[in-house]
């Protein structure tokens, strides 16, 4: 019998940088799996810097771009095929512009190869009802991104 596991759906809608959707799909499903989801649906999108400065404004009044937004719907609740676990959106551009300062930072290389990872992981565990509002909640998150960046981008 073989293992359940969440269909995640990676698409690049932009032109600007080259993602390994492959290889990112790939890292977002282990992320999932590791967490204990094994069913629903994700979409894993790459955008331009329009795109998602249109979504953050929209759903966040923020009218700048962004690294990465998630969108949640079923959530870490997600336990049949066809629920929605949520939306992955992640600018590409700002990746590439932000990877380097994050060199160092934990397993980080400063490469966009390793920033894609982390706002891949970041936003799988957003979905998944973890946030970083408060100290605490950051700490744990940020501890959990590189448990899952370690054991499955590396």
């Amino acid at each position: 019998m073989s293992q359940k596991v969440p269909d995640v759906v990676a698409v690049d809608e932009q032109a600007d940088v080259d993602v390994d959707l492959d290889r990112l799909q790939s890292l977002a499903v282990a992320a999932f799996i590791a967490q204990g989801i094994t069913a629903g649906e994700c979409n894993l999108l790459f955008v331009d810097e329009a795109t998602i400065q249109q979504l953050n404004f929209e759903h966040r009044d923020k009218d700048t771009p962004t690294d990465v937004l998630s969108f949640a719907l079923d959530g870490p609740d997600a336990s049949e095929p066809n629920d929605l676990i949520g939306d992955i959106v992640v600018c590409a551009t700002i990746a590439a512009a932000n990877a380097p300062d994050h060199e160092g930072q934990g397993h980080h290389r400063g490469t966009l190869d390793d920033e894609l990872a982390l706002l891949v992981v970041h936003g799988v565990l957003h979905l998944l009802g973890h946030d970083h509002e408060v100290d605490e909640e950051a700490e744990l998150m940020e501890a959990l991104e590189q448990k899952l960046l370690q054991a499955h981008h590396r």
